[in-house]
């Protein structure tokens, strides 16, 4: 579904990520782990068409993306949950679900299916749909954010560090749900620190050090590692 071929990205003279090879399947559920600055968002941000390719090929269901416009690939499927969740705290939940249909505007009815599936994997969100964005806990906003992606139908949906700042209740309930997400067709990649979470659940992974892919292998295989575990799994 997705190929990063030798992708490199560069902010003025500073490189951020170089030589990046990543393929994800359909169906896969794939994490990058790395500290914050290794070059996990910045692969999300070249992904998505924000940040420009200074070298490399990006590749979405066969097709070249480099370069392509942000919102075209939102329409082709690529939907980003950026890190910070960065809501509309001063709109209504709805009102922010509803933004993140903006591509579907014009079908009411595939918006109402939509806001109800969202509503059935987040009921909390049902329960508060009129209440401001920003009076909502952190867990429920991370929920908001996400149910804001998937409000664009994504076919590849990514998820940057979706558990920072929650308790480890929520966490665990947020993992639950990605995986359910997973199941009902929605491959996802995968940005995160907490590695022993994210990789229980993955298919397979890629450790990031400095802006380069420095370990690769399944979920099993990154578990088993002994510098993987020391490093992120405090093991």
């Amino acid at each position: 579904m997705l190929k990063l071929t030798d992708v490199a990205v560069a902010y003025g003279s500073f490189t951020a990520i170089k030589h990046v090879n990543i393929e994800v399947s359909k169906g896969e559920i794939v994490v990058l782990l790395g500290a914050n600055g290794a070059g996990k968002s910045t692969t999300f941000r070249s992904i998505s068409g924000i940040s420009k390719l200074s070298q490399g090929e990006i590749h979405f269901q066969g097709i070249p993306i480099g370069g392509r416009a942000p919102d075209k690939n939102v329409r082709e499927g690529i939907v980003q949950c950026a890190e910070g969740r960065k809501l509309f705290p001063q709109m209504t939940v709805q009102e922010n679900l509803r933004m993140g249909a903006y591509i579907h505007r014009k079908n009411k009815a595939e918006i109402r299916g939509l806001l109800e599936y969202v509503y059935h994997l987040f009921p909390i969100l049902k329960e508060k749909h009129q209440d401001e964005a920003g009076s909502l806990s952190g867990g429920q906003q991370q929920m908001l954010a996400i149910g804001r992606a998937l409000m664009s139908k994504p076919k590849l949906l990514m998820l940057d560090e979706p558990s920072v700042g929650l308790a480890p209740l929520i966490v665990e309930q947020m993992f639950q749900v990605i995986e359910e997400i997973n199941r009902e067709g929605i491959t996802i990649l995968l940005a995160e620190q907490n590695a022993n979470a994210a990789l229980r659940i993955a298919d397979k992974g890629y450790v990031y050090e400095n802006g380069e892919i420095v370990v690769q292998g399944t979920a099993r295989q990154l578990l088993a590692n002994d510098e993987v575990k020391k490093a992120y799994i405090g093991a």
